[in-house]
């Protein structure tokens, strides 16, 4: 499986973002479901993100993480695909 994401060290912090659809951030359960299927693989606290209709994104999991990947622009954040067994 192919996954767009993020690995990102930002002031002492390493975290991942992984891009998914939007019905994952918006159920509680499926949004667990993967970033604890996610967490092992990246080693790291992961957060999700997807964009709406309009490329607006949204961020879920650590609420720190989350707070702060939605003050910054998507075209700042280090993208790439990643490739999970």
């Amino acid at each position: 499986m192919r996954v767009q994401g993020a690995v990102i060290r930002v002031q002492g912090q390493t975290f991942a973002i992984v891009v998914v659809k939007p019905h994952v951030v918006q159920n509680r359960s499926e949004a667990a479901n993967a970033i604890q299927s996610f967490t092992p693989v990246f080693r790291v606290p992961v957060v999700l993100m997807a964009q709406d209709g309009h490329g607006r994104p949204t961020f879920y999991g650590r609420p720190d993480i989350a707070r702060f990947m939605s003050s910054v622009a998507m075209h700042r954040i280090p993208w790439r695909e990643y490739t999970i067994n």
